[in-house]
């Protein structure tokens, strides 16, 4: 289980509406919506992984507190959710090492964990995974192996792999489900609140069941929040995107809490991962 910790105002599908310096000036929600997150997983005994903006991390610091105090891990989605697409290699560098030194003083706890912005590495960026690796990073969630307008890596592996230009920092790819050759998402986001939830259900226990597999479930805390101010202005796609069946979603989650056990990233995949080298060595 895991959430990407960023505000609404924060998504890049706003990026042409809402310029980075106007963020300061807007009335911030994700605290009110991160602690509602804490508060369910704690009545299903959850312990999930947040990826955290590191611009969040340093306007919150208690909240960044909170998270690890309830036993949940933290991890990196960057600063000031730049997507990959947009750095070179140095800005990436500055970037990653900065955000990971701002959580790792914050939070008092080792970062592991990175996720791009918009799942924006893929294929003809992975020199981004390298750099993740050299800065200390053990594992990336940053490649979703389907095919969208905006981002995806249709010909990545579906499940947790080391990628060729690293020598230990491995991918885990937000799950999807096999339709034949086609890869369709179940992973959580957009999709968790367009299709119903009887679909997720039955593609998660298929990932569990049939590919024997851990999946990787993501989600907002603004997705759990109608009330949030809604942008003007948008096209019809960004606003079906962004607001589709919000009023929902919170319910949809405490139902998949209830059909699934969860945990960490680095419970699950650092876990295995260690007693495996551990064996050999």
């Amino acid at each position: 289980m895991t959430v990407d910790v960023e505000d609404y105002f924060q998504v890049s599908a706003f990026e042409g509406h809402i310029r980075r310096e106007q963020w300061d000036g807007l009335p911030c929600r994700v605290e009110a919506n991160v602690e509602r997150i804490l508060a369910l997983f704690d009545a299903h005994g959850i312990h999930a992984t947040f990826f955290t903006l590191g611009w969040i991390a340093e306007r919150y610091p208690d909240m960044v507190r909170r998270i690890v105090a309830a036993g949940h891990e933290l991890a990196s989605h960057g600063y000031a959710h730049v997507r990959v697409t947009e750095l070179d290699e140095a800005g990436f560098r500055a970037d990653v090492t900065r955000t990971k030194a701002l959580l790792e003083d914050i939070g008092g706890t080792p970062i592991h964990g990175y996720r791009a912005p918009s799942y924006s590495i893929g294929a003809r960026n992975l020199w981004a995974l390298r750099v993740l690796e050299e800065t200390g990073h053990r594992y990336s969630s940053s490649i979703y192996p389907i095919r969208h307008d905006l981002y995806g890596m249709p010909e990545a592996p579906r499940f947790c792999f080391l990628p060729e230009v690293c020598e230990q920092l491995l991918e885990v790819p937000i799950t999807t489900v096999a339709f034949g050759a086609r890869k369709m998402p179940c992973g959580g986001g957009g999709y968790f609140r367009l299709f119903p939830y009887a679909y997720s259900r039955w593609a998660l226990r298929h990932v569990n069941r049939r590919d024997r597999q851990s999946a990787v479930f993501y989600f907002h805390p603004w997705e759990i929040d109608p009330a949030q101010p809604v942008q003007r202005n948008l096209g019809l796609k960004t606003r079906v995107r962004h607001y589709l069946n919000l009023h929902r979603t919170e319910q949809r989650l405490r139902r998949l809490a209830t059909d699934f056990r969860w945990s960490r990233m680095d419970a699950i995949f650092l876990s295995a991962r260690d007693e495996v080298d551990g064996a050999h060595a």
